[in-house]
């Protein structure tokens, strides 16, 4: 094989992958990052969408990983504070489930392992006096209080993949590795367009396999090295419902069977519930929120609330696999969320390391950990670990706490737009809301609009910067403006950004 030459391939466009990628890119490092779908499309856009430390991982003694990521929780809002911002969680005191003291022991914890500056600390709430009480139904006595952040998760992919580029990485987006050999000191691949078939070639040093649930797959059957079966497979499902009350703090319920599960203020008329933990068999790629699944959420939510929940709620589901470190746990409950890293190099062949496990929390640490099992490679490049951790991403370049100040201002600079639309803009797109409006005077200077608050202007910009392809990617995955479009209008969108694609590879063709 031949092609161009990097120091770093990357398997894999979720957070793991897309961050490895940024870390990477930032020290100077040639990068790859190769996906097979679109950036985040598979574990990283199906999480419970939370900064957290993680309080049930307390109770499997998991210390290194909670206290790994509470240190994040700021750390990422500081960076990304237009996707990221504080929530408050109101934990019930059940009466025959964990006991009081447990759960206040769980919260000092919680707030004293992580060096935690800004959120604000646990507090004890009188529920049956509290606005936190009103929608629920058997009102407990007490209830804790807490911090943890929120996160719209697949900007989080795609902005740190962004920042990559811009630093000089080449993201490709439905690309799939299809082969992957040792020779002469170097990783030759074989790459595949999953829209046209065209194939490539590309060398790199090492490789990462950031695949997630792929991550067994690619390394036995695209690189022919290693057993499988070092990747256990997780499904979490979430169902999205009408808002279910009017304060903007989050519960986290506990279940009879030991399980907990959020309930989240969600797109400002919503409410997330979720997730599942349940082990999954069939392939990553055709994972549903079961009907099994959907029973078990709704169940649990009608049993807080004073609300009867029922199917005909639903507006919609979404379900992802996470791709969990195989330790021989019990159930998928037990099993640890750490990442682990695996290297395999023989000798002085190239070096593939695999990436399992991990939360969205941790994806920065991850990266830099990756990069210090592979530097004995690159004996000439920047070893600055941490720069990840101050340089903001995207549109992030103000203070944490100040998204709604920012989206004040843009509202007084485009007085057309509503308070609620100005917010969205911010909410996913930080200072550069200014890119995509630009100049504009009123609506019809943004261009067509598609429903949903989406216009031309917005979806310019998906297409341009952000590696959207498809109506799915921008108000499914950068966006979730799919909630309130019809199926016509995604619809109409589609064909447009397919349109404007074919456009826009003509005119490259023509020179």
């Amino acid at each position: 094989m031949t092609g161009a030459l990097f120091d770093i391939a990357v398997i894999g466009g979720g957070i793991n992958g897309a961050g490895v990628a940024r870390d990477a890119a930032g020290r100077g490092l040639k990068v790859l990052l190769a996906e097979q779908s679109d950036l985040g499309s598979a574990t990283s856009s199906a999480s419970t969408k939370l900064i957290h430390g993680g309080l049930r991982y307390l109770e499997h003694y998991e210390f290194r990983l909670v206290r790994h990521a509470l240190k994040e929780r700021e750390q990422l809002w500081g960076i990304a504070p237009h996707i990221i911002w504080p929530l408050r969680f109101v934990l019930p005191h059940r009466k025959g489930l964990r006991p009081a003291w447990l759960l206040r022991l769980g919260l000092f914890l919680y707030d004293h392992l992580g060096g935690r500056k800004l959120l604000p600390g646990t507090k004890t709430l009188r529920l049956k006096s509290h606005p936190a009480g009103e929608p629920l139904r058997d009102v407990s006595a007490i209830g804790f209080e807490y911090s943890d952040c929120w996160v719209q998760d697949n900007r989080l992919v795609v902005l740190n993949a962004r920042d990559a580029a811009m630093r000089g990485a080449d993201i490709r987006v439905r690309t799939r590795c299809v082969a992957a050999r040792r020779e002469g000191g170097l990783w030759q691949l074989l790459l595949e367009d999953t829209q046209s078939g065209l194939k490539s070639e590309a060398a790199a040093r090492a490789l990462v396999n950031a695949a997630g649930p792929w991550t067994d797959k690619i390394a036995s059957d695209v690189a022919g090295i290693g057993a499988s079966g070092r990747v256990r497979l997780v499904q979490g499902s979430h169902i999205v419902v009408k808002k279910l009350y009017e304060h903007d703090r989050c519960y986290i319920f506990q279940n009879p069977d030991g399980r907990i599960f959020f309930a989240i203020p969600y797109e400002e008329d919503f409410t997330l519930i979720g997730t599942t933990d349940r082990d999954y068999k069939d392939a990553p790629e055709a994972v549903a929120a079961s009907a099994e699944e959907v029973d078990y959420l709704l169940a649990a939510a009608s049993s807080y609330f004073r609300t009867d929940l029922t199917e005909a709620d639903v507006v919609w589901t979404y379900s992802g696999v996470r791709a969990l470190f195989h330790d021989g746990a019990a159930n998928a409950q037990e099993t640890t969320r750490d990442y682990v890293l695996q290297l395999d190099r023989p000798g002085t062949q190239a070096p593939m390391l695999s990436v399992f496990g991990g939360k969205i929390t941790t994806y920065r640490c991850l990266a830099e950990d990756v990069l210090d099992k592979l530097a004995a490679i690159f004996p000439d490049w920047n070893r600055q670990r941490g720069w990840t951790a101050t340089q903001p991403l995207p549109g992030g370049a103000f203070p944490a706490g100040a998204a709604d100040d920012l989206a004040r201002a843009i509202h007084g600079e485009h007085p057309y737009l509503t308070v609620r639309e100005a917010r969205r803009l911010v909410r996913h797109y930080g200072l550069e809301a200014r890119e995509i409006l630009g100049k504009a005077q009123d609506r019809a200077d943004l261009g067509r609009d598609f429903g949903g608050s989406m216009t031309e202007a917005e979806i310019a910009f998906l297409m341009e910067r952000e590696f959207a392809l498809t109506a799915a990617d921008a108000v499914w995955r950068r966006t979730k403006s799919g909630l309130r479009m019809t199926s016509e209008e995604i619809g109409a969108l589609d064909r447009y950004m397919q349109e404007r694609r074919g456009a826009g590879e003509t005119r490259r063709a023509a020179g």
